[in-house]
């Protein structure tokens, strides 16, 4: 499975913009579903997001410095050491279990606009 798209909302619908990371420990098949999750839930909240993946095919749809430095956040889905955390050294980071995505993308979502 290749990961690679972002999600865009109209610009009078987007409350915040963010990117994510998800990685989890075999890279296989939940770091993509918490991908997926995420994009199909932020539109319906008015969110713009990119999510990279860090899986066993390595980096995909990797964040750009761009990316990183238009965000309002950064979530981080990942019950693993994130490759390259140093991109984010002055962006705000939210962090969260990948299984909290995958049980309730919507929820995670939208406790980063409260």
């Amino acid at each position: 499975m290749r990961y690679n798209r972002a999600t865009i909302c109209s610009v009078s619908e987007i409350s915040m913009n963010i990117v994510a990371v998800t990685a989890c420990p075999t890279g296989i098949a939940h770091t993509y579903m918490a991908a997926d999750q995420l994009s199909k839930h932020a539109p319906k909240l008015g969110i713009q997001i990119k999510v990279e993946t860090q899986g066993a095919m390595g980096i995909e749809n990797q964040l750009t410095a761009n990316d990183i430095s238009n965000a309002d956040l950064v979530l981080i889905a990942s019950d693993i050491k994130v490759e390259h955390m140093e991109r984010f050294n002055s962006a705000k980071i939210k962090q969260v279990s990948i299984e909290q995505v995958l049980l309730d993308a919507r929820s995670v979502l939208q406790g980063l606009l409260g």
